[in-house]
């Protein structure tokens, strides 16, 4: 199985710009930021309540924590928020119509209620085939992996900020830059 592709910032933005063409824009684009600012898996994100983002203040949060029926693995783990991140959560906060912390947070326009796992990946796929990128959704996972190292954070930070059990896992997420390559070998 091929990785999947990990997005220039260029290519960030061609996608959020898709994202937000369509009839639950604002939706998607939180959706796909989630996946590509915080490193969350996409049954992670369906999974999401408003309970888990909203804080008592009725903003975002800045640190989701996921109970274990929520992750990979079976364990509970934080997701940290960027700033930039929790202005966009606390924007949709803010149009969400029924805020009652029980309701999903991603809501399918179909049903109201939580995606599964397999239509929000295929609703990403859709958004990235539309900006012509030919990737799977965990895109923006890789992404995230591979700038947090490209900004010289540790393995075992990528590590615990992913959720991964193993380091080798955070590794195969991580594509090294020729230009990391040649800060590397010059910093001898």
């Amino acid at each position: 199985m091929a990785k999947a592709k990990v997005l220039t910032k260029d290519e960030i933005k061609r996608v959020m710009r898709i994202a937000e063409t369509g009839n639950n824009g604002l939706r998607d684009r939180v959706a796909l930021s989630l996946s590509i600012m915080a490193g969350m898996r996409v049954g992670e994100i369906a999974a999401l309540t408003i309970g888990d983002v909203r804080g008592l203040d009725g903003k975002a949060v800045s640190v989701i924590n996921l109970s274990k029926h929520q992750t990979k693995g079976n364990r509970a783990r934080r997701v940290f928020v960027s700033d930039e991140l929790r202005k966009l959560l606390t924007q949709y906060l803010s149009v969400i119509v029924d805020l009652d912390d029980s309701r999903a947070l991603i809501r399918s326009s179909r049903t109201g209620g939580h995606f599964s796992n397999v239509s929000l990946s295929l609703r990403f796929k859709a958004i990235y085939k539309a900006a012509g990128i030919k990737t799977s959704s965990h895109s923006g996972r890789r992404t995230f992996a591979t700038r947090l190292n490209a900004a010289g954070i540790g393995m075992r930070t990528i590590q615990n900020a992913l959720g991964h059990a193993s380091i080798q896992t955070t590794a195969l997420y991580c594509d090294v830059s020729d230009d990391q390559l040649a800060n590397a070998v010059n910093a001898i």
